[in-house]
This record gives structure tokens, C-alpha cells and sequence, in this order.
């Protein structure tokens, strides 16, 4: 792959001029030779790394999932697993001789054990539905995973018996479940996840849990290897109580279920200490708010008492793991940033690093994971604003060591926009706003550039100076691109977060983008007749209501919106939790407030050319949302195009031809309306 780019570049030598040359900046075609780091994994003596290398196949316009090991100490790298095949899920044994994965390396998705030292792989199982949580046993001999166990699909009329050789129509489906559908899936298939394990040598899977709940998420072992730990809701009426989840022990000879916590809200990621004394987890409130922090909590496991840790901490804390009996590894957002950072038995906080980053490589969300040993070495996907994530380690010292430099040979010879943060007040209330923009290579002061106003999604999501493929595609093309963590955002505590909750969307939040575009032209390089705004999903929707108050952009894309919040909440998969937690009733009962908060309730007002973009099979914000708006501007005779993307849900860019399609048509409508 990234010899055809060399090659088609020297070949542009021979005919174009050095003043000419656009493969000097960043283009639509290296997407596909961008590579990233996730889902490291820190052998259990801390002297290797494993990790996925993702890649692009420009041919199949599909990721590459492989696996490669890292040797910490030289950092020499090796393929474990570099094919056409993909892989995931791979996890160490406790004694380090072995890797335990999950890839499609037979025909279908199974479970295969890697003999390091042999240099040899088993496969595991012959299973008939896909795996998650895969989790060793602490003594090495079993593998722990949850699994679908298909349902019966439900049948009201018995149908007459169909002639041979007829040919009927296909059946009906009939649908009785509040929640029966999901976007990236479609209808859900009948059944519920259970909690299975398997002997890591090869055997048959054995069926731990029952009755119709799912039991899905993170699994620990006991330190006997005797028993299991996992986060379930078994509420009778699970389905309209989303903020539910309770802590469940399971004998794995037994199968003996023993619930362990009974709180309000959501308990979730346990993990054991090393001496199997301890169990930390996670626990959120039942508060019917659209956001909640997330809290540490350790419960001793011989009396069962629970201790909350660093309980006034406002942050939500993420992903904690042992690396002694008596502290952790944990990483949490703030101001934009993912942190890594340790956290003691006693609520002591200590920062690592804040360079966690890397994995969303479209546009610049908070992302990055990390996995931590025993020994005081946590290994992480590292990004900055100009790379997607590699993989480096650091120990509680805080000694640093960047492993992979995954895009160095791409990005060597490319001019990257450069990322600049800028801090400003809302002029709804003065709240402080924190955004950044990135100005095109041989960026002049002196002259002006045309901005572009890039709205994030969640809206309890947040963008940070990470890597973006999308933004610094804008940028290459001579446009300055500015981006801000309005009010709602996350990574900036409860209060912040909360500042949306009814108003998502809202006059609040569009001041706080139109005083950040303000705030841009006050710098001095801005072009004043030429401001544009975008936005993706909950971008989308901030997108299309900003376009009905104010007439200042030249144009605008709306991607992925929701247009009217009455008809959304009862079509999209979304609606059993947002309904609750984002808006003060049922539609029928505040229909006022729905109305208000939907852009069309504003598209009357709307003057500025608008393109749109959907996924077909979009059910978070299904197509007829982006198709009411469409349909509204044209009965206006505002000028507007709508771009539907074939077989897409409501990630339009997870495929690269898809996130190259969003980005040149979002610079072809942009062009289409610039002022010279």
C-alpha cells in the first residue's frame, strides 16, 4: 500500500513542479496509509507489550487488524499476526507463556490460544456466535467470555403449510420487545448474553448463567480461579431502567449466583487485587440526568463492605487496575485531554501523563486506552496533534518511553496544520469556554483564511488537540479550523456537563460556538465574509439550529441530525434512555418543549445554503430526521442538496472511502459558496 503512494509520488516529481506539489499536504488518498495503535497490553512481568496495529486496505476499503508484540527493553517489534485476517481481544496468560485472542483466522470469529515459546497457535473453540470479555482464569486453565444464546423469534398466527415448491413472500417478523433495535445492527435477533468459560487447551463451553437478562462487560476471576464477577442488570423491567446494574458472583462448578451490590444505579468493571483481597469497581447514580461521573469504589472481599474512594473527585474515573494491594491505575478526561494517573486505597491522586490519545482518527474526540502490570509499568496508546496513537510505556516514576512511530514515514515529508488552543467567555453568561483551531501549513498572520466552525457530537462528549484526519483535511485545503467543548461537553466536571441538561439544543450552546467564532476573527486572520459551519450528530443538530438564528455563515453541513425531537425519540434505537434522562416528560405530554428545542421549529428562519448527510441505515438519528429538514428548505427554495451514504449507519465515516466522501463533499459545498 504505501509503496503505490511512493511510487505514484516520485512519478509526480517527474511532472509537477515543486511549487505545485499537493502531495506536500495532507490528502483525502492518505487516509488509507494512516495506521494507529490500539488495546496495548502489558505482559504480567512488564517486559513486553502487545497491541493491534490498524491499518487501511485501499482495496477492500476495509481496517486491518493485526497483532504485534513489543520487546520494552529494545524496543524491537515483531508481527505476531500480520494477514488479511483481523484480531481482537488478545489477552495475556497470568504466566505470561501464553496469548489468548479472538480472530476469524478459520472462517468465523473463535477463540485461539498462542504458544510463545513454541511459536505455535491452538484453536480453542468452534463456536457458533461471537465473543467478548474474553478473560483468563488465574490459573491458566480456563478462558472466561460472554456469548449471545439465541431466543425464539415470537409467533401470533399459525400460517397455513406453504405447497411444495411455492414460493411465498418471507415471513413477518412480529416484534414484542421496548428495546428491538440497535444502530450498526439493525433489528435485534432474539436472545440474551451469558457468561460461558472453556478450557484454554481446547474443550467444550460451558454455560454459567441463565434466565433473560444479559450478562455482558467486564469479567474478573476470584484468585482460587473458583468463581466470576460481572455487572448485570436482572431488574424484571431491565429495558426502561438503562441506569440499573448490580455486581454478581458466579461458582463456576455450581454455578451458585450470589448478588453482591444492591445500590440504586450502575456498579460496573470489577477487578480483583493480587492477593484477591480487594475489588475495585466502578458505580454511577440513577439520577434521571443525561451525565454522571463516575465513581472508585473498593469492596473488601471477605465482609463485603464497600469504601468509596476520592468521592468528591469530579471527574468521571475510568479503567481501574492494580498495580499493588494498595493502589491502581486509572485514566480519566479533563480539559480535553485523557490522563493516565494512580490512585491509592486512600483517595491520592497522582498524574502520569496526559497524552492519551490516538484511536478516533476522523476528528479529534478524547480517546486512548492503557493496560497496567503489577510491576509498576503501564503501557498506552500515545497520540499528538499531528499522529494517531503509538503505543508507549511509563512506570509510577513517571519515566516515559514512546515504543512505535507507526506514521512517521508518511507524515516525515507532509505540512500538518498546526493546532493552537484559545480560551474565551460564552456571551450567554460568561461561562469559559476552551477550544482550539488549526491554522493551514504556511499559515501567514498577516493574511485572512476562511474559518471553519466544526461542532463535536455526544453532546456529553468532548474534542481535544488530538490527531484529526477530517479537520486536517480542512485545514490542508487554506481553511482555518476552529473547534470548542461547549457547555454540556465532558471533561469538565458534573456541573459543566449538566449546564445542557434540557437545553441540548439550545440558544445556550449556540452562543457558545458564535462567541468562539468571535472570538476567532478578534485574532485578526479570519475572513469575516467567509464562515462556515459543520457538525456531526449532536453537531448536526447544534449545526441546523445555529442555521435558524443566525445568517452570518456563507454555508453550512448538517450531518447526521435530528430534526424534530418529537418524532426522533419514537423511531430511533435511543429512545427508552434518552427520553428519561434528556428531556422532563413523554413527547405527548410536553410537546411545547420538544418543538423548541428542534431545529425545525426554527427552519422558517433559515437562509443560509445547507447540505446534509445520512446513513441509510442511520437508526440513532434515522434518515427521515435529515429528510424532513431537506424536504422544509426546499419548500423554502433555500438552496440545499441532500447526500445519502449507501449501507452506512450512523458512523458514516468507519469505512475510509466513506470518511473521504464526508470530508471533500463538505469542501465541495464550502467552495461552491466562497466569496472571493
Amino acid at each position: 500500500m504505501r509503496f503505490l503512494s511512493f511510487f505514484i509520488f516520485i512519478t509526480t516529481v517527474a511532472i509537477t513542479s515543486v511549487e505545485t506539489f499537493a502531495s506536500d499536504y495532507f490528502t483525502s488518498e492518505d487516509i488509507f496509509d494512516l495506521e494507529y495503535a490500539s488495546d496495548p497490553q502489558i505482559s504480567p512481568d512488564g517486559t513486553k507489550v502487545l497491541y493491534v496495529r490498524n491499518s487501511h486496505d485501499i482495496m477492500t476499503d476495509n481496517k486491518n487488524r493485526n497483532l504485534w508484540l513489543i520487546d520494552v527493553k529494545t524496543q524491537k517489534q515483531i508481527p505476531l499476526f500480520s494477514d488479511e485476517k483481523q484480531y481482537s481481544q488478545a489477552r495475556w496468560s497470568p504466566d505470561g507463556k501464553r496469548i489468548a485472542f479472538v480472530s476469524n483466522l478459520t472462517g468465523s470469529n473463535q477463540i485461539h490460544v498462542h504458544y510463545l515459546a513454541e511459536n505455535r497457535t491452538a484453536l480453542v473453540s468452534q463456536l457458533q456466535g461471537g465473543v467478548s470479555s474474553l478473560t483468563w482464569s488465574p490459573d491458566s486453565k480456563w478462558l472466561a467470555f460472554s456469548q449471545l444464546v439465541n431466543g425464539q423469534n415470537t409467533v401470533l398466527a399459525k400460517m397455513p403449510k406453504k405447497p411444495k415448491g411455492a414460493k411465498w413472500s418471507k415471513p413477518v417478523v412480529v416484534i414484542d420487545q421496548a428495546y428491538y433495535q440497535a444502530d450498526g445492527r439493525g433489528l435485534i435477533k432474539p436472545g440474551y448474553q451469558h457468561i460461558f468459560v472453556i478450557p484454554s487447551e481446547g474443550g467444550t463451553p460451558r454455560q454459567l448463567t441463565q434466565d433473560n437478562f444479559h450478562h455482558r462487560g467486564q469479567l474478573t476471576w476470584s484468585k482460587d480461579s473458583r468463581a466470576i464477577v460481572f455487572s448485570a442488570n436482572r431488574l424484571k423491567d431491565w429495558e426502561y431502567k438503562g441506569l440499573e446494574g448490580n455486581l454478581y458472583k458466579i461458582e463456576v462448578t455450581s454455578r451458585k449466583l450470589t448478588e453482591l451490590t444492591s445500590s440504586g444505579g450502575r456498579e460496573f468493571s470489577p477487578v480483583f487485587s493480587e492477593n484477591g483481597k480487594k475489588l475495585a469497581f466502578l458505580s454511577t447514580s440513577n439520577e434521571l440526568n443525561p451525565y454522571r461521573n463516575a465513581k472508585l469504589q473498593i469492596m473488601d472481599w471477605k465482609t463485603k463492605n464497600i469504601t468509596s474512594i476520592a468521592s468528591d473527585f469530579d471527574r468521571s474515573i475510568r479503567n481501574p487496575q492494580w498495580l499493588s494491594n494498595s493502589s491502581l491505575a486509572i485514566s480519566y478526561d479533563d480539559f480535553g485531554k485523557r490522563k493516565l494517573a494512580t490512585i491509592t486505597t486512600k483517595g491520592k491522586i497522582n498524574d502520569l501523563a496526559d497524552t492519551l490519545s490516538g484511536t478516533t482518527v476522523g476528528r479529534p474526540y478524547i480517546s486512548g486506552s492503557f493496560s497496567a502490570s503489577t510491576n509498576g509499568i503501564m503501557a498506552f496508546t500515545s497520540g499528538t496533534t499531528t499522529r494517531p496513537a503509538d503505543v508507549s510505556v511509563i512506570n509510577t516514576k513517571k519515566n516515559f518511553q514512546q515504543l512505535t512511530h507507526l506514521n512517521d514515514d508518511l507524515f516525515a515529508y507532509k505540512s500538518l496544520g498546526e493546532v493552537h488552543e484559545i480560551n474565551y467567555q460564552s456571551s450567554f453568561d460568561n461561562e469559559k469556554i476552551q477550544g482550539w483551531y488549526i491554522t493551514p501549513p504556511n499559515f501567514d498572520p498577516n493574511k485572512k483564511y476562511p474559518l471553519i466552525l466544526e461542532i463535536h457530537g455526544g453532546p456529553h462528549l468532548a474534542y481535544g488537540p488530538n490527531f484529526s484526519a477530517e479537520l486536517q483535511r480542512f485545514a490542508a485545503q487554506g481553511y482555518v479550523v476552529f473547534y470548542d467543548n461547549h457547555r454540556g461537553s465532558s471533561s469538565y466536571g458534573e456541573r459543566f456537563a449538566m449546564l445542557l441538561k434540557y437545553k441540548y439544543s439550545s440558544k445556550e450552546d449556540f452562543a457558545d460556538h458564535d462567541s468562539g467564532v468571535n472570538a476567532m476573527i478578534d485574532l485578526g486572520f479570519i475572513d469575516e465574509k467567509n464562515l462556515f459551519i459543520a457538525g456531526g450528530s449532536a453537531g448536526g443538530i447544534a449545526s441546523a439550529y445555529a442555521i435558524g438564528l443566525t445568517d452570518r455563515f456563507s454555508a453550512a453541513v448538517v450531518v447526521k441530525p435530528v430534526i424534530n425531537w418529537l418524532s426522533k425519540v419514537l423511531t430511533a434505537d435511543s429512545g427508552l434512555r434518552q427520553i428519561p434522562t434528556q428531556f422532563p416528560g413523554m413527547p405527548w405530554e410536553h410537546v411545547e418543549h420538544y418543538w423548541q428545542r428542534s431545529p425545525m421549529s426554527l427552519v422558517g428562519n433559515v437562509t443560509t445554503p445547507t447540505m446534509l448527510m445520512t446513513g441509510e441505515n442511520d437508526l440513532r438519528t434515522p434518515m427521515a430526521q435529515t429528510e424532513q429538514f431537506y424536504q422544509a428548505l426546499k419548500l423554502r427554495k433555500i438552496d440545499t442538496v441532500l447526500v445519502k451514504v449507501p449501507g452506512s449507519y450512523h458512523g458514516i465515516a468507519g469505512k475510509p472511502s466513506r470518511m473521504i466522501t464526508k470530508i471533500e463533499h463538505t469542501l465541495a459545498w464550502f467552495k461552491k459558496y466562497t466569496k472571493e
